[in-house]
């Protein structure tokens, strides 16, 4: 589904265009490749021998949903939808275009879409499971299994912005689904951040410079622009503990029977910091 003259989806197969049909049910192209959506709204444009990368398991998804949907990070989403909305403010006519590659369950990809008032949201992420809650969230939207190592699944200059939270970055491919002026948000997590029970859930340390590798792995076809600190602190019950540790890469190791024992020692509400930090990059015009 274009917007306006721009060209949006494209197949990963032979790089025509993709465009749904009237039920959205079906994506296809010009040269006969057709990917159908799954009962649950989402599209699995993955083909051959999928990805070598570890998708999030439905345990860690549901873990996320629910910390997520008990507000606790939702500073941080009220934050990256007013970013979105001012990156893309200067657009005329059609709403802009929002991508989010490393979507994950589409919550912040959802404020952004309302805050912004897109015209069409993309949502990219390499676990169905995640992408099974991005599809219902973003009913008018395009929620895609798709590996963000590979080439992206949209035309040159299709997105007006594009979200980065917490996910990897494929700076090339970023650069050229951009259009002209459009603008990168990154999120990555402080060294400060769940710093209370990082150490005591055993879960994978933050390194000082992550926020400075940011810019250095974009390179200078990107424009750093205005870069923020959001703090704040979180009171965790034990549930929100078990879901913030079990949610992430962290959940892979994590033994969950040293994690029952340690918090069983623990008391709650527990004081947890949130720290992130965002950054803004406008590509190459």
């Amino acid at each position: 589904m274009p917007t306006g003259k721009r060209r949006l989806l494209t197949c990963p197969n032979c790089g025509g265009d993709l465009r749904p049909d009237a039920a959205r049910t079906r994506l296809s192209c010009p040269s006969g490749h057709r990917y159908d959506a799954a009962k649950q709204g989402y599209f699995n444009l993955l083909t051959g021998a999928g990805t070598k990368f570890q998708a999030d398991t439905a345990a860690m998804v549901q873990a996320r949903s629910a910390f997520l949907e008990a507000g606790h990070y939702e500073p941080l989403a009220r934050r990256l939808a007013d970013l979105a909305a001012g990156a893309s403010a200067a657009d005329a006519g059609t709403g802009p275009v929002l991508l989010d590659a490393g979507a994950g369950t589409g919550y912040y990809l959802r404020e952004a879409e309302q805050a912004a008032e897109a015209s069409v949201s993309v949502a990219l992420d390499i676990s169905k499971f995640a992408l099974r809650r991005a599809a219902r969230v973003l009913p008018a939207g395009f929620a895609l299994v798709w590996d963000v190592w590979r080439p992206l699944p949209l035309a040159d200059g299709a997105a007006d912005v594009l979200l980065n939270v917490f996910a990897p970055r494929n700076s090339a491919e970023f650069l050229r689904v951009l259009a002209p002026g459009g603008v990168l948000l990154v999120v990555t997590p402080l060294p400060g951040h769940l710093q209370e029970i990082r150490g005591l859930a055993g879960m994978l340390e933050i390194g000082s410079e992550k926020e400075a590798r940011v810019a250095q792995s974009l390179g200078p076809e990107f424009e750093a622009g205005p870069a923020e600190h959001l703090e704040y602190t979180m009171a965790l019950g034990r549930t929100d503990v078990e879901n913030v540790v079990l949610m992430g890469p962290s959940a892979h190791h994590v033994d969950a029977n040293a994690l029952a024992g340690t918090l069983d020692r623990t008391e709650f509400p527990l004081p947890v910091t949130a720290a992130f930090a965002l950054q803004q990059f406008r590509a190459a015009a």
